[in-house]
């Protein structure tokens, strides 16, 4: 309940009586009746405080009506008048609220019913305090002891070299004993696999999760199989980015020019000293041969090399790096709010140039969506508006024990997928499945995958009867090949022995896939010991001569947002290729959903292909075509990797996405590698330079806008710098040339290259991405200047030339002031020009160069820094960098001049230049 009125530091629990009084009350009022009659007794008036008297309220308990609205109970509420009563118990009318506004009042109900308020949190704790407190916990303290005790002995037991750590990560065969263990780093859901002499295997990296055990050894280090697939990552931590490489060229070549022009100001400012044509500020000469004093002969050679080495510190770019790093920290921490976290700061450069991604059906379906069974067939026949009695005992009993045992949410041995809550779910609602008979059947063996075409298999004991149950669950084209028979609905099992029986099963699967309907299916075979035992000493779980028990059609959604993520790509000049081992059908029917084939478009043999016939041209065929492609059906993991092995010998930049071991060598072969989903293996993380936590192919597009706005951010400092390199470097050394006398003092020169190499650079590097990064062509990895920045440099470094110089020659007569306040012209013109360039360089293709620009807070606080810094220097620091105080008139002349930049930019951008010719 608000309070209204306004407090007062005083409390009076007192009032004034009414003046006017109800004394009699017609009988039989309801509650909220009398509620509003005595509403109606309250008439407050000011006046003395003598006969003061007590608020009805008071009379009551401060928690009356505390627990009214928790407790939720109509008739407490009805017993108390409803509204009406309520609010005459608390002397507060409905539409006025409190009826006695007065000060007294107001802290009266303050101290009666309490403040509105509620106890402040407490303040976080910072690191160092939240370790303390972790210190003083007892248990802690307790594992803090035993390690060190542990510490001790192990040093005490195999001495210093080798006692201070505990175990050398190996691959092993299990002995004895009983462990569950984590294989995650190595394939993805594989979180609690039970070690057993069914399992024995044991991996280096896996993690302990319960359980002891003995192990034996069979090999160490770089021959463990996580040491030879580490072996395979191979990265040059001196590898030089293309961007850096350009630009450490630049560089070079400005550094050259700046050296050239430092040494013809040395020998001009040297010739003309010695020639005693240089005089001090006194009018003096300088140099009177052998009369000069060495001290002052000292100095003036000092300042002359300091003016010519002032050259060099401009012309050598500084603050590029900085630049880089600034953005790339900037940018890189407003990628982490999109889940992507980047393991290589350079691959943000070369996934800007990425003209092709690959990418699997995991990023294009979504992972958190429902998943529903639609279609359900045993043998031929539609299961579609059937029950359960219509298809026989034995093979539905058979088909249940399938479902039962091959789930995640039965057995923690295999990944939880959508698919198998789905299955589940459906079986249990529309087909009255029961799971109370698991327990009569042990668990002998399984064999999980985390491939994209999975399959799941799992031998089981009947306890029983002793017989082994096979059961095998997976894609209906990897389990089809497996089966030798089939059941039909009426128990009948019926030999797959020719091409028509097989072809009317792959008809099925077509049209399942044709509805982008994943089609799964369930196998079975039962074995006496005997036979196991003798079959699985050489396959493990066995996989031959499989019986069919049904194929389920399980209905997939797309990612929210994936078909806009695809037309923002083909926009962009980005090229998407799905490469999955789904069949033919099924692929092209997702594509055409999700949008990486718009409906219009004809899906030819050109566009959507088999992996294995594709592999089968020759070399030039397959280079030729594999640019074509958007869909590579069947394929494999080797089939990805010599897809893009093929694009980047055709000069692509290619980005792969991948989660599991099998895909490291891709993501490795790629120019950047893409681990995503928040099941992404270690491997498969370790081989990729972007780690994205969700599997949505959406993210991949915003890490890819994110990285285009970097490469133009430090394109953008590019033209800022250069323009104002250049027209430094032509100004002063025209001038010098030309009159002997530097234009800007070493402090002036300083603040300028601070503007120029460290607030430029914070400025530009904070930009936002913006949707019209995805509109930009794909340009080659490491273009420092695109011909448009090109054009615009040229053209402000001409007009800052221009300016600077007409002030340096006609300044005097032009404002007809001493050359003291001319320097400082020119010194305060030279800064706002590259304050105005500044904005200038913000839309390097824009006309407009304000569009957008109040989003970047960053940005406008740094050019006001400027110019606040800019005037104090000016005009409270004259001392120090050697200026005149300017009046209104000429600080007006010095930003009208500097702000003319922003419409002549305007002009410049009318010129047309190619976009073919880039550096």
């Amino acid at each position: 309940m608000d309070e209204i009125g306004k407090p007062s530091s005083s409390v009076n629990c007192y009032r004034q009586p009414a003046t006017q009084s109800v004394s009699v009350i017609h009988q039989g009022p309801s509650p909220q009746e009398a509620a509003v009659i005595q509403m109606q007794q309250f008439d407050v008036v000011g006046g003395s405080t003598d006969n003061l008297q007590q608020p009805d309220y008071t009379r009551h308990e401060p928690g009356l009506f505390s627990g009214l609205v928790e407790g939720r109970v109509m008739d407490q509420l009805i017993e108390h008048g409803g509204v009406q009563g309520v609010a005459a118990t608390l002397e507060t009318h409905i539409q006025n609220g409190i009826l006695d506004g007065s000060s007294e009042d107001i802290n009266c109900r303050k101290e009666f019913f309490g403040s509105n308020s509620y106890p402040a949190s407490p303040p976080t704790m910072g690191f160092f305090h939240c370790l303390q407190k972790e210190f003083m916990d007892f248990t802690n303290i307790i594992l803090l002891v035993c390690a060190a005790l542990y510490l001790v002995l192990g040093i005490k037991q195999k001495g210093a070299g080798e006692g201070w750590y505990d175990g050398v990560p190996a691959d092993g065969i299990f002995i004895k004993g009983s462990l569950k263990v984590d294989e995650s780093r190595m394939a993805a859901g594989r979180d609690r696999v039970e070690i057993n002499h069914e399992n024995p295997f044991l991996s280096s990296g896996s993690k302990i999760i319960d359980g002891c055990a003995t192990m034996l050894v069979t090999a160490v280090g770089m021959k463990t199989s996580w040491g030879r697939m580490m072996s395979t990552i191979v990265r040059d931590p001196n590898e030089e980015t293309p961007l850096h490489d350009r630009s450490r060229k630049l560089t070079l070549i400005l550094g050259m020019i700046g050296l050239a022009m430092a040494l013809l100001v040395l020998v001009r400012l040297l010739v003309g000293y010695f020639t005693g044509k240089t005089r001090d500020e006194f009018g003096n000469v300088e140099f009177i041969g052998s009369r000069t004093k060495v001290d002052d002969l000292i100095r003036s050679l000092v300042d002359i090399i300091a003016t010519a080495v002032i050259i060099l510190v401009v012309a050598i770019r500084g603050g590029f790096s900085l630049a880089i790093n600034l953005t790339l920290a900037h940018s890189t921490k407003r990628m982490m709010a999109d889940q992507a976290v980047v393991r290589n700061l350079s691959a943000c450069e070369v996934l800007a140039s990425a003209k092709t991604i690959c990418t699997d059906m995991k990023r294009i379906i979504a992972s958190k969506q429902i998943m529903r069974v639609l279609r359900f067939f045993v043998g031929v026949d539609s299961m579609e508006g059937r029950s359960y009695t219509s298809i026989a005992a034995n093979v539905l009993e058979l088909f249940f024990q399938g479902i039962r045992h091959t789930s995640a949410h039965v057995h923690n041995f295999f990944p939880v997928t959508r698919i198998d809550e789905a299955i589940l779910s459906w079986a249990v609602h529309s087909w009255n499945m029961e799971m109370e008979n698991i327990r009569q059947f042990s668990i002998l063996n399984v064999k999980p995958s985390c491939s994209e075409s999975w399959g799941i298999g799992i031998s089981l004991r009947n306890q029983a009867d002793n017989r082994i149950h096979l059961h095998w669950k997976g894609d209906a084209d990897s389990i089809l090949p497996l089966c030798s028979h089939y059941y039909d609905s009426s128990g009948n099992m019926i030999a797959l022995s020719n091409h028509v029986e097989r072809e009317r099963f792959l008809q099925i699967i077509e049209q399942m896939a044709s509805s982008r309907l994943r089609c799964v299916a369930f196998a079975h075979r039962q074995l006496s010991e005997d036979e196991y035992e003798n079959e699985a000493a050489n396959h493990g779980i066995p996989d031959t001569n499989l019986i069919l028990l049904g194929l389920l059609g399980v209905e997939d959604h797309c990612h929210p947002g994936i078909r806009e993520a695809f037309q923002v790509c083909r926009r962009a000049g980005i090229h998407v290729k799905l490469v999955t081992s789904e069949n033919v059908s099924r692929a092209r029917a997702m594509v055409l959903e999700c949008g990486i084939l718009s409906p219009g478009e004809e899906v030819s043999e050109r566009l959507v292909v088999e992996a294995q016939a594709f592999f089968n041209y020759t070399e030039e065929e397959q280079r030729q075509r594999v640019g074509d492609i958007m869909v590579m059906a069947m394929s494999s993991d080797e089939h990805k990797r010599q897809m893009v092995q093929l694009l980047k010998a055709n000069g692509h930049v290619v980005a792969v996405t991948g989660d599991c071991a099998n895909d490291a060598p891709t993501l490795q072969e790629a120019n950047v590698g893409i681990a995503m989903g928040e099941q992404s293996t270690e491997v498969a993380k370790e081989c990729s330079d972007i780690l994205i936590l969700d599997d949505n192919f959406a993210n991949v597009v915003k890490v890819v806008r994110c990285v285009r706005c970097i490469r133009n951010n430090i394109q953008k400092f590019n033209q800022f710098q250069l323009t104002a390199n250049m027209a430094f470097l032509v100004m002063y050394t025209v001038t010098i040339l030309s009159s002997g006398n530097a234009p800007l003092t070493i402090a002036q020169v300083l603040w300028a290259n601070l503007i120029i190499n460290t607030l430029g650079a914070l400025a530009l590097a904070t930009d936002k991405p913006t949707e019209a990064v995805m509109k930009q062509p794909v340009y080659h990895a490491g273009i420092v200047m695109t011909n448009i920045m090109w054009r615009n440099m040229i053209a402000q470094a001409l007009y800052q030339i221009a300016v600077i110089l007409t002030l340096q020659f006609i300044g005097e007569s032009i404002f007809g002031v001493r050359e003291e306040v001319v320097a400082t012209l020119i010194f305060n013109t030279f800064v706002f020009c590259q304050v105005f360039n500044l904005v200038n360089a913000r839309n390097p293709e824009e006309k407009n160069v304000f569009v957008g620009i109040l989003q970047n807070r960053w940005f406008i606080v740094i050019t006001w820094i400027i110019v606040i810094l800019q005037v104090i220097l000016v005009e409270f620091l004259n001392r120090f960098f050697h200026t005149e105080r300017l009046n209104w008139k000429q600080w007006a002349a010095c930003i009208g001049v500097a702000a003319f930049s922003w419409p002549f930019d305007c002009l410049v951008k009318c010129i047309p230049v190619p976009i073919s010719l880039l550096y």
